[in-house]
């Protein structure tokens, strides 16, 4: 919602401040899908709201939900008539989780991702950022749909930093107490590696979460399924990455998909951690190991196997490392999977 909208709203009609925070609260806590459901102001107030004002940036175009239940994903359209997808995910019983997306499109390219297959979009506002995540406490509520709603995720459609002013506005509300109010350790942040980015998050974030997609520690390859890796390549993402921990002293994560025959070796698995032997403090860099999530360029998952003897190959090397869980790919809302379709 546009915070301003409604406080010009409430200056404009002369009415009491504590009418300004009862919206919110209703909005922000309560999770009204419409000002008709704030019994705490006048009914002819909400009327009016209702007219000159909406609680959300977008409409809904379809949610779909995995059979059992743990995964939803929301088709949203724009005022401009873009679409993006967020995802709404129950990690573990009674948690949930929102993925969101950052941009229309995305303009990487990167070749395991159906957001990059769609190409260039427009940076999302902040108000559209957080408005995904008012649209999933709606959708727990419309539903009755229990658990905690404690994480947020930047990991959906687009690169976010390359929208970091808007990222960083959508960060402060999602702290807010008086708005959303998550912990700062509920917040995470995935990159492709932008290190700008990187070394503005660890100023202005030191509390949050950091994810890097890394996917290969040889740039020759790293560059073929990750075009930006031509212009901040690994030795450019380590200097940042120095830069981050020594003024953080925050675990980074490392993600890194799985695919068959490219990057799932044993020389793979030995130049990574070699990479993270690079580091002066390799204690606060943890691997992620994804499966591939079917999505474009004609690439394949790597077998249980394959990735049960790379993440244990890793482990003699004292290296930090699990096979992350994935969720969501029966409706293709998994990692690399959202193209606002």
């Amino acid at each position: 919602m546009q915070i301003k909208n409604l406080s010009e709203f409430i200056e404009k009609n002369k009415l009491p401040k504590y009418r300004f925070k009862q919206i919110i609260k209703a909005v922000y806590v309560d999770a009204v899908s419409g000002f008709s459901e704030i019994t705490t102001i006048p009914k002819d107030l909400r009327v009016r709201l209702s007219q000159e004002i909406n609680i959300l940036s977008f409409s809904q175009v379809q949610v779909l939900a995995s059979k059992d239940k743990k995964s939803f994903k929301a088709l949203l359209k724009l005022s401009d008539g873009k679409q993006i997808e967020t995802v709404l995910i129950s990690p573990l019983p009674g948690q949930w989780s929102a993925c969101l997306s950052s941009q229309t499109g995305c303009a990487l390219g990167c070749r395991f991702c159906a957001t990059g297959a769609a190409g260039p979009g427009r940076n999302l506002s902040a108000e559209e950022i957080c408005d995904q995540v008012l649209f999933w406490q709606q959708y727990l509520k419309k539903f009755e749909i229990s658990g905690s709603f404690s994480n947020v995720v930047f990991m959906g459609m687009g690169e976010p930093f390359l929208n970091y002013d808007e990222i960083k506005k959508s960060i402060a509300k999602l702290l807010d107490p008086e708005l959303f109010n998550f912990s700062a350790r509920h917040i995470s942040v995935s990159t492709a590696g932008i290190p700008a980015g990187i070394k503005n998050f660890a100023k202005d974030f030191p509390q949050l979460n950091l994810a890097v997609s890394l996917v290969s520690a040889i740039d020759k390859k790293r560059s073929e399924l990750m075009p930006i890796n031509k212009q901040f390549n690994l030795q450019k993402i380590k200097k940042a990455l120095d830069f981050y921990l020594q003024k953080t002293k925050r675990k980074v994560f490392l993600e890194y998909i799985m695919l068959e025959n490219i990057n799932d070796t044993e020389k793979d698995a030995d130049k990574l951690a070699e990479f993270i032997r690079l580091f002066d403090r390799q204690d606060l860099l943890h691997v992620n190991l994804i499966r591939y999530n079917q999505s474009t360029g004609g690439l394949a998952a790597s077998s249980r196997d394959k990735t049960r003897q790379f993440k244990n190959y890793l482990l003699r090397n004292k290296i930090s490392v699990s096979i992350r869980k994935s969720l969501g790919d029966e409706i293709k809302a998994a990692c690399g999977q959202l193209a606002g379709k």
